[in-house]
């Protein structure tokens, strides 16, 4: 099966919004109680690592939207991770 440059374009979007749209709430609702107790260390080890290989992919074979949907995805996830320190660091001092 074969499919038109502009249709794959549209794939490649969708996915890279729906990927980083999860990263975003899980950021809002972490702001909003001050908790991300339940995201664990090696889910963001994990998906981190993934992302950093699938950027290298991306500069590889030199596709945009892998590229800009990881970078995107790294940065939100090091903004959970830092979020989800500065939140326990809190929570212990209490």
């Amino acid at each position: 099966m074969e499919i038109d440059g502009t249709l794959l374009t549209i794939l490649g979007i969708a996915a890279g919004i729906l990927i980083l749209s999860g990263w975003v709430d899980q950021i809002i609702k972490g702001y909003k109680t001050k908790s991300l107790k339940d995201i664990s260390k090696y889910l963001m080890l994990f998906i981190s690592g993934g992302s950093i290989l699938w950027l290298i992919y991306g500069m590889v074979v030199s596709d945009i939207f892998i590229i800009g949907t990881n970078i995107a995805a790294i940065f939100l996830m090091m903004t959970v991770l830092f979020m989800k320190k500065r939140y326990e660091k809190a929570t212990n001092a209490n």
